[in-house]
């Protein structure tokens, strides 16, 4: 087939699965799809069908903090130990709390739930494998460096395939679900900010003096240029003013720079604010919930204009030995 040939085999496909004749088949469903389900099938261009689910539940997902750094620090015999033990404890985290793992990438996991207590088992899953991670796992690293990342929200999702059907060898590759749907996006993006460190970048400032002369003491206070600015004022006539601080002590200003903060630290542990309602209305008088360890964090997301929270809890029976 050369190139030309090609062209059209992809347009006529795609002509014909995005024509009005093509049916899509929804089934509803509140336990969470596998990749055998006979009501979810590819595109079947035969017949001008393809059948999907939709479910309503939460989305997890978890991978490993700093992955590259660890790639570069340890040999590929230990990164490869790092990521086969990790992935295994976070389903085994996962099947403790009925979680269905949908997907595995590198170190990132993806966790659904059966719509049913979901809420309960998606935090408590979040909490497992925040306690395996850092007790557990990381045990075996001297300079304490694995950690992990964790997101949770919960919504409306489309479960399809996507592709066609593959035959022999490559048979497997072909048939993993797709989940559409912002809740699995929201949980993939919160995972990526999830227990980062704060970071910084530094500033024009203005580092003032002052002298309290009724005690002979000095002070020095660093501020930013533009609340220096406005503390000054013009005095004096037309060819003869000057500025003049509004506080009557300050002596000298020296010009500097300072570090500011422009985004905070987050905890291992974050979920949108329906997950936490949802968490919060099972268990109301949990530890969690009447200490506000789960509390609302200053974390901003694409896809999602909604307070998120976030903690960094563990269970003691999974941490202590």
């Amino acid at each position: 087939m050369n190139l030309k040939e090609l062209r059209a085999d992809i347009a006529a496909e795609v002509e014909a699965i995005l024509s009005s004749d093509f049916a899509i088949g929804v089934t509803n469903t509140q336990t969470v799809p596998h990749s055998d389900d006979a009501a979810i099938t590819f595109p079947n261009l035969d017949d001008m069908r393809q059948s999907c689910k939709i479910i309503e539940t939460c989305v997890l997902y978890i991978d490993i903090r700093r992955s590259t750094q660890l790639n570069l620090q340890h040999r590929p015999s230990t990164v490869s130990r790092l990521y086969s033990s990790f992935v295994r404890a976070m389903v085994r985290c996962a099947e403790q709390f009925n979680g269905h793992v949908r997907g595995i990438i590198g170190d990132r996991v993806m966790v659904v739930f059966d719509t049913h207590h979901c809420f309960s088992n998606a935090v408590h899953t979040a909490i497992a494998m925040n306690t395996v991670s850092k007790h557990i796992i990381n045990r075996h690293f001297s300079r304490g460096e694995v950690s992990c990342g964790i997101g949770i929200d919960f919504g409306r999702m489309l479960v399809t395939k996507t592709g066609f059907r593959r035959h022999g060898v490559q048979r497997h590759n072909y048939r993993s679900l797709v989940w559409l749907g912002r809740p699995a996006n929201v949980a993939s993006k919160l995972t990526d900010v999830a227990n980062k460190d704060a970071t910084f970048q530094s500033e024009p400032a203005v580092c003032v003096g002052y002298h309290f002369a009724a005690v002979n003491e000095f002070q020095w206070q660093t501020v930013s240029v533009s609340e220096f600015l406005g503390s000054l004022k013009v005095e004096g006539l037309p060819g003869n003013q000057c500025f003049r601080h509004n506080n009557s002590y300050v002596f000298a200003a020296i010009p500097t720079a300072r570090n500011v903060q422009t985004t905070p630290a987050t905890p291992p542990i974050l979920m949108t604010r329906t997950v936490f309602d949802g968490y919060r209305a099972k268990h109301p008088d949990v530890a969690s919930i009447v200490n506000n360890w789960f509390a609302r964090r200053n974390v901003t997301v694409p896809g999602y204009s909604d307070a998120v929270f976030g903690g960094d809890l563990i269970y003691s029976d999974l941490q202590n030995a």
